[in-house]
């Protein structure tokens, strides 16, 4: 069975007792034992529940492994793998483009508690391997990266960390397993924020984490009943259904966001383009070889300050102000001000996120109503640097 055919089929048999066609939801807390301890397979939904469960069989299969585990967010199943596969006084390793949540989360939550963290240009190999130390147990990869879009070599990246015993996680979300595969390249966990293309409606919130090996899986399996960080039976129904046209809505949040690249790369207003479908991407070969596309987010650093950054991404008409992306709609986010706002100033102008840097989590509306939304905008900036510098000028 192919990929398409397995998001809509594997798992999703008709229900046998009514015929329903779609996957019915186990709305319930607990289930009836028919003696202490005998039950059907169910006794309480946080341990267990039949559209989770199936949920969780769906994407482990889409991401070609048998084990998953789905959180009632993404930052949950973080925490999942961290408390599952670190001690106190363990180290992680992860790229110096991190997300605002999992930066927030290892250095304001986990390294006062004694754990060690490290932030490393993973395209340097050579940097990443006098970054490992005897404590290090986890290097953590996002590729691409939010929101740089910068691309690393999973596969290298894995090898170095099996000759080391380190897992190797790939937060996958960017791509998802539609453009990427990460266990085919090395990895031993993979995580998904499943709020963005996974569910794919800007409706749900939920995380995942897939896993081929039993032995790393169940520690975090035994936390997510543990800790309560379950997701509920009706946002693993909107997954389910979202799941069904994954495929086709990944097509076209590619298509429309190297559209929007290629126009944009060049543009006197924008300093840099960060997206890997661009031939100067530094990351563009490994991209071409790792992923069957390359998403639908890219990045922009306008040539312009702060308030005037703040005002552009707060006037577009098709791209809404929010964070998240993934979705259907199209969505424009200011990193500094919003999803990376806990790391501090000083260091994200040092890990290259300017004041100008815009993401664009582009959606599958019409690419050109989108570009024409973005450019118009643009257009502006240039119209005014051009009055200001005639002003300037002394021209009457």
């Amino acid at each position: 069975m192919h990929f398409d055919t397995r998001a809509i089929h594997f798992a999703q048999d008709s229900d046998p007792t009514t015929g329903a066609i779609a996957s019915p939801i186990y709305q319930t807390s607990t289930f009836e034992q028919e003696a202490p301890g005998v039950n059907k397979g169910f006794d309480y939904s946080r341990t267990s529940n039949p559209t989770r469960q199936t949920l969780e069989r769906v994407l482990a299969n889409l991401e070609g492994v048998e084990y998953g585990a789905v959180f009632a967010s993404g930052i949950a199943a973080e925490n999942a793998i961290f408390q599952a596969h670190l001690n106190p006084g363990d180290h992680v390793i992860t790229p110096t483009d991190v997300y605002g949540g999992t930066f927030r989360l290892l250095f304001n939550v986990y390294k006062p508690k004694g754990y060690h963290v490290t932030r490393v240009d993973l395209s340097d190999e050579d940097a990443l391997i006098r970054a490992i130390r005897p404590e290090t147990k986890i290097i953590w990869i996002e590729t691409p990266t939010n929101p740089k879009l910068l691309i690393f070599d999973i596969e290298k990246i894995s090898a170095i960390a099996r000759a080391h015993g380190i897992l190797t996680v790939v937060d996958n979300t960017f791509a998802s397993p539609v453009l990427q595969q990460p266990f085919a390249l090395g990895a031993d966990l993979v995580l998904h924020s499943v709020t963005k293309y996974l569910s794919g409606h800007s409706d749900v919130i939920q995380g995942a984490v897939l896993a081929r090996d039993p032995e790393v899986f169940a520690p975090i399996k035994y936390l997510q009943n543990a800790t309560g960080a379950t997701a509920s039976a009706f946002d693993c129904w909107l997954t389910l259904r979202g799941l069904k046209t994954l495929s086709l809505r990944v097509e076209r949040h590619a298509q429309n966001a190297q559209k929007i690249a290629e126009s944009l790369d060049g543009h006197s207003a924008v300093n840099k383009v960060y997206y890997p479908g661009l031939a100067s991407h530094p990351g563009h070969d490994i991209a071409r070889r790792q992923m069957s596309a390359f998403g639908g987010v890219l990045s922009l650093e306008l040539d312009t300050d702060l308030e005037t950054t703040k005002r552009f991404v707060s006037t577009r008409k098709y791209f809404k102000l929010a964070e998240s992306l993934g979705g259907v709609k199209s969505l424009i986010c200011h990193p500094a001000s919003m999803t990376h706002a806990a790391i501090p100033r000083e260091e994200r102008i040092a890990s290259g996120l300017a004041d100008g840097l815009i993401r664009l989590s582009v959606g599958i509306e019409d690419a050109r109503d989108l570009l024409e939304d973005i450019e118009e905008g643009l257009d502006e900036f240039v119209i005014r640097a051009k009055k200001r510098e005639f002003v300037f000028s002394g021209a009457e």
